[in-house]
């Protein structure tokens, strides 16, 4: 059976070009795989579950319409949409995983995580990090109204822009380091992120074993997605059909 998996899509209202995309997806492939796993920013931005707004509820049916076929879905926060939770889940008939989580398919146990806090070279961001992942932190936040909200992520998502702007490649990208100390705490072989935007498969040898991390890509210019079926795995580019 096939399993699918998916990150950094980044959906947003101003991009309905990925949205159309996605949701064709997710009302063709996507019903013929035994399960959908989705690694993070889903959303660009994710508000909590008590504010959806248009987009998120469009996703929110479009991906209960997918589970009630039967096909697995299992969502990850990422650091856009680390507000997603349990209602959405529940409403979109998923499972919110854990960050970092393991799953076993066939043989192989995988290790699946968003990747940021792979990022230990950007020092700032595992700072800020750590601070919107509290919980007193997001209850505060979920207090505010959500204009107030919207106002905030905006000023975010414009820092973060500003950030990257003026950062070294390598800082933006995982910590060989870091990879190899998470997957020596698992006892695997394999790693799966998203989050960085440079889809490949590296191989490399850890403590005297062939090790495999596998990046997933993002949807801004196409869809990316990794298909794993009986006859292993293959990541998977979709070219997005200009209208």
């Amino acid at each position: 059976m096939t399993r699918l998996f998916a990150s950094d899509l980044h959906l947003d209202p101003a991009r309905p070009d990925i949205t159309a995309q996605f949701l064709g997806f997710l009302d063709g492939p996507a019903r013929e795989a035994e399960a959908l796993y989705l690694l993070g920013d889903l959303f660009e931005a994710w508000l909590g579950d008590d504010a959806p707004g248009a987009l998120g509820e469009t996703l929110i049916e479009a991906l209960a319409s997918l589970s009630a076929t039967g096909v697995g879905l299992f969502v990850m926060q990422g650091n856009r949409d680390f507000l997603l939770g349990q209602e959405f889940c529940r409403r979109a008939g998923g499972r919110l995983l854990a960050d970092p989580t393991l799953v076993t398919i066939g043989p192989e146990r995988v290790l699946l995580t968003h990747g940021d806090a792979l990022c230990t070279g950007d020092a700032s961001y595992q700072r800020l990090r750590s601070l919107v992942r509290d919980p007193e932190v997001q209850r505060a936040f979920l207090a505010l109204p959500v204009d107030r909200r919207h106002a905030l992520a905006a000023e975010a998502r414009a820092g973060s822009r500003a950030h990257l702007a003026g950062a070294d490649e390598y800082i933006t990208d995982v910590s060989q380091e870091a990879v190899e100390q998470v997957m020596r705490q698992a006892g695997v072989s394999l790693l799966l992120h998203g989050h960085t935007h440079r889809p490949a498969i590296h191989r490399f040898r850890m403590d005297g074993r062939e090790c495999t991390r596998i990046v997933l890509g993002d949807w801004h210019r196409q869809g990316s997605v990794l298909r794993w079926d009986d006859d292993g795995y293959e990541l998977v580019e979709m070219p997005r059909i200009e209208r």
